[in-house]
């Protein structure tokens, strides 16, 4: 009932749905060196659970095939040159970027519902079955099961890619306890591209499908606690919240596909705001604009430290106007006193840049 089943996931809004079983010892060895060069930063949590990771059967008792799932994200109504309009927020340091994909609502909670929807289909016909749904959720190796059910290959960013959409998805796991026949895995088609390595600001590409999170702009905005290391300041720049850029030098991405959910919609606040605004919003009003947004999980002092850290390097460039200039150093001085020691000395150093 396989074709159903993908009749199904297309009704609920999912972009692709492959099948893979749950033997991924071979991914072990690349996990474990991962793990013992350090590369996963302060995320603990990607080391605490060992090998469960590569280890489905182990995480769920029972399970025997794994369902992935794809998830286009670019909003409808997203311009075909959206990349080179992404591309030109960088050349605006008053402006504040926020990863395209967490404009809009949670993709956890989007994701696992439409999932566990699939799954209340496919219990209606064949009965109940042994199940858990995942979507960046538990010691998963996502990545690995969607590569290895067809979804896409991985590029040398470590982001699944796909021919027929880039790499501007989300993905989702349905573990269930019965046997479904795998569906192929994609060849790569990487070739000797090296446009992500060679654009990311913080070089936390250190090489083909190696990444050095504790570099990366996305852990040091979203995972990351405490101040953010002084030699990486200024290569965030305008970043507040996650970071596109490897996405965005992809030739791929040009095949990246738009999604009819609405979830998806960019929230008002969330693209094109100054960095001056955005550090205006009390806890109150962030919690309140972030409500059902990945970006609440962050907190509020986070949040802040992060623009205040955008502050400091729109101060050190040459292109804003004075009044522009003015209007920031007055945004920062109102958190001088910020109780979280992070922000505080993020506001003093970037006070300093002007």
């Amino acid at each position: 009932m396989w074709s159903q089943i993908e009749v199904w996931a297309r009704e609920l809004g999912l972009s692709q749905i492959g099948v893979t079983g749950i033997d991924l010892s071979s991914a072990e060895p690349g996990l474990q060196s991962w793990l013992d060069a350090g590369f996963h930063g302060s995320m603990a949590y990607m080391a605490a659970h060992g090998m469960k990771r590569a280890r489905p059967a182990e995480l769920v008792a029972g399970t025997v095939s794994v369902i992935t799932a794809r998830m286009d994200y670019l909003p409808q109504g997203t311009p075909a040159d959206w990349a080179d309009r992404e591309r030109e927020r960088w050349l605006q340091p008053g402006e504040a970027i926020v990863s395209v994909y967490a404009r809009g609502r949670d993709y956890h909670k989007v994701l696992r519902s439409r999932l566990q929807k699939l799954q209340e289909r496919i219990a209606a016909a064949i009965g109940p079955f042994g199940h858990r749904v995942f979507t960046d959720s538990a010691p998963v190796l996502e990545a690995e099961l969607a590569t290895r059910s067809g979804l896409g290959w991985r590029g040398k960013h470590t982001l699944v890619l796909s021919r027929e959409a880039g790499s501007m998805f989300f993905l989702g796991e349905l573990f269930v306890d019965f046997a479904l026949p795998s569906t192929p895995a994609a060849s790569a088609h990487c070739g000797q591209c090296t446009a992500c390595m060679d654009l990311c600001p913080t070089q936390a590409i250190i090489g083909p499908y190696r990444l050095d999170a504790r570099r990366c702009i996305s852990y040091l905005t979203i995972e990351h606690e405490g101040p953010i290391p002084h030699e990486l300041r200024p290569l965030i720049g305008n970043r507040v919240y996650g970071c596109d850029d490897c996405q965005l030098a992809c030739p791929w991405n040009k095949f990246a596909m738009t999604s009819a959910v609405p979830d998806w919609l960019a929230r008002p606040g969330l693209a094109g705001s100054g960095i001056a605004d955005l550090l205006g919003w009390s806890e109150a009003e962030f919690l309140r604009r972030t409500e059902g947004s990945a970006i609440r999980r962050i907190g509020h002092a986070r949040w802040l430290r992060n623009l205040a850290l955008a502050a400091g390097n729109a101060l050190a460039s040459s292109v804003l106007t004075p009044a522009e200039r003015s209007r920031l150093c007055q945004a920062l001085q109102a958190h001088a006193g910020h109780p979280d020691a992070a922000v505080s000395e993020q506001v003093a150093w970037s006070l300093a840049q002007a």
